[in-house]
C-alpha cells in the first residue's frame, strides 16, 4: 500500500473507531455530521471530535489524559506509565486554576510522553517538546552555504535549491510542506543526469506532507520495495495495534509510454541533522533502503507516529500520536533514523568557510 494511502485510510479509521466507542443514541445525528467532515480531511492530521458538555478544569484535564490514554502509540516503546503520571498531575488540577495554569498543567504533564508530535494548541500558546532537536548539534547553517558554496548561483526551481558543482549535482529541500512538483523533479534530475551523483540535502526540515515523501523517493529507484511497515493503535489497551502493513515505494511512472520517466539511480547522498522530523524522518527510512543512497550527517530527530486530533470541551485543541513506523527489519524510528556515515560539523571547518557534512558527502561521491 502507498504511504499516503495507508496514511489517510489508518486515521480515518482509528478517527471512526473513537467517535463510535463514544457515540450516544441521542447525538448521533450529530456525531454523523462531524464525521462527514472528518471524511473530508486528507492530511496525515485527523480530527476527533467528541461531546463533553462540561469545561471546568478537571473535566477538561480528565478529557486531555483520556484522549491521548486511548490513543497514544508509544507507551510501551518508551516505557512511559500513564497511570502513574495521572496521580502526579490530577492533584495539581482545581476549579480555581485559569486558562494559562490549567494549559501549563496539561502541558507539563504531556511533556512526558517526549514527543514532538503531541501538542495542546490553545489561542495564547502551544505546548512542545522539542529535546529531540535542542540537545543535539545543529549540523546545518544556510548562511554558510549560501555565502561560501551558492554564491548567487543557485536555481530556485519549484520548492528545491538547486545547485552545480560541476560534476555532482545538489538540491536542497527544506520543508515536506511545499509541494514537490513532477515538474521540477523532471528539470532537476534530467540536469543532472550526466553527473557523478547527487546531493540531498534536507537538514532542518521539520516535516510537512506525507504526500511528497513517496513522489520523491520513488524517483531513485527502478524497481519496487518495502519502503518501511507501520501500523495504528486500535484498541482500549495500550498494547491494541492493527496488524503491520507494508508501505510500498514504487518507481515513478509518468504515466505516458511514449515519454520516459525520468529516474536517477546514480549515487545519492542524502544529507540529514536532528532537526529532520516526521515526514523527513519517513523519507528517510524510504530512501535508506534504496542501494544507490547513502545518509550523511547525524540521525534524524524522530516523529514516527502520525498524529490524531481531538478538540477538547473548552475549545482547545490536542494532539497525540497514533501510528507506529518501523524500517522494513523492524527498527522503530520514533527516536529517529540513523545515518550510514556519521558526522558532524566542525568549528574550525566552518570557521573557514567549509560545510563538514557537504564536504564528506561530495568526498564519498568523487572516490
Amino acid at each position: 500500500m502507498r504511504l499516503d494511502s495507508l496514511f489517510i485510510y489508518i486515521s480515518v479509521l482509528a478517527s471512526l473507531i473513537s467517535v463510535l466507542k463514544k457515540i450516544q443514541m441521542k447525538n448521533i445525528i450529530k456525531h454523523i455530521i462531524a464525521f462527514s467532515f472528518i471524511i473530508g480531511f486528507s492530511s496525515c492530521e485527523m480530527l476527533f471530535m467528541e461531546s463533553n458538555p462540561s469545561t471546568s478544569a478537571k473535566a477538561v484535564f480528565d478529557e486531555a489524559w483520556t484522549f491521548v490514554d486511548r490513543e497514544y502509540s508509544f507507551f510501551e516503546f518508551k516505557g512511559i506509565d500513564w497511570d502513574s503520571i495521572y496521580d502526579v498531575y490530577s492533584p495539581m488540577v482545581n476549579d480555581d486554576l485559569d486558562d494559562e495554569e490549567l494549559f501549563d498543567v496539561i502541558a507539563d504533564m504531556l511533556y512526558e510522553l517526549r514527543d514532538g508530535h503531541v501538542n495542546l494548541r490553545t489561542s495564547f500558546d502551544r505546548s512542545r517538546n522539542w529535546t529531540w532537536f535542542l540537545d543535539e548539534p545543529k549540523n546545518f547553517s544556510y548562511d554558510l552555504l549560501e555565502r561560501e558554496y551558492w554564491k548567487e548561483e543557485q536555481q530556485f526551481v519549484g520548492s528545491f535549491i538547486v545547485h552545480d558543482f560541476g560534476d555532482v549535482g545538489y538540491m536542497r529541500y527544506s520543508s515536506f510542506s511545499n509541494n514537490a512538483s513532477n515538474s521540477a523533479l523532471d528539470y532537476i534530475l534530467t540536469k543532472f543526469k550526466d553527473h557523478d551523483g547527487l546531493i540531498i540535502d534536507v537538514r532542518n526540515n521539520g516535516g510537512g506532507s506525507i504526500s511528497n515523501i513517496a513522489k520523491i523517493a520513488s524517483r531513485f529507484t527502478d524497481v519496487e520495495i518495502v519502503g518501511a511497515r507501520s501500523q495504528y493503535r486500535n484498541g482500549p489497551n495500550k498494547g491494541d495495534f492493527s496488524d503491520l502493513e507494508d508501505l510500498m515505494l514504487t518507481p515513478y511512472d509518468n504515466g505516458d509510454d511514449d515519454v520516459e520517466s525520468v529516474r536517477f539511480t546514480k549515487p545519492v547522498m542524502l544529507l540529514t541533522n536532528r532537526s529532520c522530523y516526521s515526514a523527513t524522518t519517513f523519507f528517510a527510512t524510504y530512501m535508506q533502503n534504496l542501494p544507490n543512497v547513502t545518509t550523511v550527517g547525524d540521525w534524524t530527530g524522530g516523529g514516527g507516529g502520525a498524529p490524531a486530533f481531538t478538540e477538547l470541551a473548552n475549545g482547545w485543541n490536542l494532539r497525540a500520536s497514533n501510528t507506529v513506523l518501523l524500517t522494513p527489519d523492524g527498527f522503530n524510528v520514533e527516536h529517529g533514523v540513523p545515518v550510514d556515515v556519521p558526522i558532524d560539523m566542525d568549528e574550525t571547518d566552518v570557521d573557514n568557510g567549509m560545510d563538514t557534512i557537504l564536504e564528506k558527502a561530495l568526498e564519498l561521491i568523487r572516490d
